[in-house]
């Protein structure tokens, strides 16, 4: 019930006589959320709120505890989702949980369907500075991919060789929302955004020598561009940026959907 067709249906049920509004109740009134064990509450109702289902942050937290969560929110959705997860966690966690996948450059375990199809229209283009900056570009790619968005990526194209970046103007020409993450200095964006007529979600990482302060310098070169149309996500917060990506398409069809409703 936590799926908005579903919800859908059951408000339809209730208008037509089907179903009782006592039932109906019933249906709904764990909706909130669910408790697991005495660590975590479920937030079921967040893809209803806000279009995205809530995901776990696996740092932090046992491979038991884990394996609990994913297990309870499998019940409810169609895709569970933790980031953060390392090797040696992901190890003992397909003991405990079937069905289990596991995108090692991105660091994220997933219960889905084989194969997603996007939901939505639009491309979120995914840009990496450099290749050690891949894991949070990956992380951004693959939460956006089990979201239901289609994901175009370009990786190694930094400022330090400028022309590996404009021979893939094309790939900028086609997005409907960029994602560029990079380190070091983190000028990246600033270039991408002076090139592109859509938004840009810029993501610093903490890759670099000393004085980039583990993320620091980037972030502060990011937020101070010169180059308009740039929003700024935390440091190595490539899921935060995809879903900063995702809601910006989903705007973008609720009001082409709202405008062929007024055409008509």
């Amino acid at each position: 019930m936590t799926q908005p067709e579903a919800l859908r249906s059951l408000l339809a049920a209730v208008a037509n006589g089907k179903i009782s509004p006592d039932r109906a109740f019933d249906s709904l009134k764990d909706l909130h959320y669910e408790s697991v064990g005495d660590f975590a509450k479920i937030d079921h109702h967040r893809q209803l709120r806000t279009g995205f289902p809530e995901v776990i942050w696996g740092q932090g937290k046992t491979p038991d505890q884990i394996a609990q969560i994913m297990e309870v929110m499998r019940q409810r959705g169609s895709v569970v989702m933790a980031t953060r997860i390392e090797p040696a966690i992901y190890a003992t966690l397909q003991q405990q949980v079937k069905e289990l996948q596991y995108y090692e450059m991105a660091r994220i375990c997933a219960i889905s369907p084989a194969n997603i199809e996007p939901k939505f229209t639009g491309t979120i283009t995914i840009l990496s500075a450099g290749t050690a900056d891949l894991p949070v570009a990956e992380e951004a790619a693959v939460t956006a991919e089990l979201s239901g968005f289609r994901v175009q990526r370009l990786w190694d194209v930094g400022v330090a060789g400028i022309h590996r970046l404009l021979n893939n103007r094309h790939v900028i020409d086609s997005a409907s929302v960029l994602i560029v993450v990079a380190g070091m200095e983190g000028a990246l964006p600033s270039v991408v955004a002076g090139l592109a007529d859509c938004p840009v979600i810029a993501v610093p990482t903490s890759i670099g020598y000393g004085a980039s302060f583990s993320g620091l310098a980037p972030l502060l070169t990011m937020l101070n561009s010169c180059a308009a149309g740039i929003g700024v996500v935390n440091i190595d917060n490539g899921f935060g940026a995809a879903v900063l990506a995702g809601q910006i398409l989903r705007t973008a069809e609720k009001l082409s959907l709202a405008s062929q409703k007024c055409e008509s």
